[in-house]
């Protein structure tokens, strides 16, 4: 065939046209959609994390509030994101994408005027519901509307400006949370409207409907067990922090009915004729042991990115402007730098990056319990963390090449989608299980308990200077625990990715 000429008038152009369901003129839209949306759900995350010590005095929330504020949101995510993209092939991907926005967007103005902690964390939860078709919908309608000799590209800069966001919103978010109102927290949530209804406008009228691709059922039972399993399990790792008397069951119970839960989703999955997950991937040792690495990485990750803002603004005195700006070298880095490890693991195997990462973010988080009795913000907590945002850089390609490598073409969509809902997973239960886990070393450092002192939580009134002194102690004390465990963790992370990845010699020609 003659190569194809300059404009998407000539005959020769016609074949790029027709191999996708949206005309060129139509991929400008599909791409600012997927920006937006994207960035709506990356951002959420962060700066919830940021705004949680002024919604627990806004709201008059408690800990275990705040666990499941966030944990609402990621049960949901990480339970459903999986029929999510499966619901793109059987409905049409542009169809799933506007209404998981819809829905996102719905559920964020009500998240924006809940009355108190009960009804936000109904609605985060509800959030979640709506991220899990939007945030897979996301880079699946840029896959299908983009021919493939461009669909590299067009990925790419999703990447990049979706990157460029989730830099920047931590930190407006932090400008409004540190010089505005109380109650302005509630913007977080709010701006996803504007934004929706833009996204979802350039959706329905600029973008075609797509036909969908697949026809097979959704596996509806599947996603219950999995998101009643995982509910009962971060419930159970929570109780562990709540006082016995008056609890229902004991955490213990809520487990092992949690652990039942999940071997009924397991073995409904190897029965089924549509799983939701097809568990013969993990026969394989390269792609289970991607997913266990995933697992202990982000459980690591997640716990740090959601209890040090918590620590530094309620413990230090730090402004959230300022505790934004320690998470902004993360996404630049992610920007810069994962070209180059993506690179580095198609010439030697992704043992290599991913060990050494692993490994930078187990000195990074050591570092970070080491000194946290300093609490030097800019001289020593800042530079800790530039080694976090560098870890994960040198990570986050050559482990999504490891779960790539370890399957078939046909199954590389289902192998990614496993393996972000494992990191999700990892999320929920890192914020159930280490809050737990802070407020008992929380209370232990500080002895008798003192009214309206609780881990995370700025007090409401002046406090005698020697029980200021002991909570700041006791803060900086939970999260020196939370930041020893995560470090060990990414040892272990370190050991799985050397032991169960592939390397190679050089391959240079």
């Amino acid at each position: 065939m003659s190569a194809r000429g300059s404009s998407d008038s000539t005959i020769d152009a016609a074949p790029a046209v027709t191999r996708t369901f949206c005309p060129p003129q139509g991929r400008r839209f599909v791409m600012l959609s997927a920006i937006l949306a994207s960035s709506m759900g990356f951002i959420d995350g962060s700066v919830v994390s940021l705004a949680m010590p002024v919604i627990r005095t806004d709201l008059g929330a408690t800990l275990v509030d705040a666990q499941w504020i966030s944990n609402g949101y990621m049960l949901f995510l990480s339970a459903l994101v999986l029929l999510g993209g499966v619901a793109g092939d059987v409905f049409g991907v542009r169809n799933i994408f506007a209404g998981g926005i819809a829905i996102f967007m719905v559920t964020s103005l009500l998240c924006a005027i809940s009355a108190d902690a009960e009804m936000l964390i109904v609605m985060r939860a509800a959030q979640g519901i709506g991220a899990a078709f939007m945030v897979p919908g996301s880079l699946a309608i840029i896959a299908k509307a983009y021919p493939a000799d461009i669909r590299g590209a067009a990925i790419g800069q999703w990447a990049a400006y979706s990157s460029l966001a989730t830099a920047m919103g931590p930190f407006i978010g932090g400008v409004v949370l540190s010089f505005g109102e109380p109650w302005m927290w509630r913007l977080i949530f709010a701006i996803n409207v504007p934004i929706g209804i833009v996204t979802l406008v350039m959706l329905l009228t600029r973008v075609p409907a797509d036909r969908p691709s697949a026809k097979r059922r959704l596996d509806i039972l599947g996603s219950i067990l999995a998101t009643v399993s995982l509910g009962v399990l971060a419930w159970g790792m929570t109780s562990f922090g709540l006082p016995r008397e008056g609890q229902w069951l004991s955490p213990g119970v809520w487990l092992l009915i949690g652990a039942l839960l999940f071997a009924g989703f397991v073995l409904w999955e190897s029965h089924t004729r549509t799983p939701m997950v097809k568990l013969q991937l993990f026969r394989s040792r390269i792609f289970s042991g991607a997913n266990i690495y995933t697992l202990f990485l982000f459980f690591a990750f997640s716990a740090v990115l959601f209890f040090l803002p918590m620590t530094v603004i309620t413990g230090w005195g730090v402004k959230e402007w300022q505790a934004s700006l320690l998470f902004i070298p993360l996404s630049l880095f992610i920007a810069l730098l994962s070209g180059y490890s993506g690179r580095l693991a198609d010439r030697w195997g992704p043992r290599l990056p991913l060990t050494l990462g692993a490994a930078i973010m187990t000195v990074s988080y050591a570092l970070l319990a080491l000194t946290m009795p300093m609490m030097r913000l800019w001289e020593v907590t800042f530079p800790v963390l530039l080694l976090n945002g560098l870890g994960m850089a040198i990570i986050v390609s050559p482990l999504s090449a490891a779960v790539m490598l370890a399957v078939s073409d046909d199954d590389t969509g289902l192998a990614s989608g496993v393996n972000n809902a494992v990191a999700r997973a990892a999320g929920l239960m890192a914020v159930a299980a280490l809050g737990a886990v802070a407020g008992l070393v929380f209370t232990g450092v500080l002895g008798a308990p003192v009214a309206g002192v609780e881990f995370g939580a700025a007090p409401q009134t002046a406090l005698a200077p020697e029980t200021e002194a002991l909570r700041v102690e006791a803060t900086n004390r939970a999260f020196e625990v939370i930041a020893w465990v995560s470090a060990a963790l990414c040892a272990a992370s370190v050991a799985v990715a050397w032991v169960t990845q592939p390397s190679w010699p050089d391959r240079k020609k």
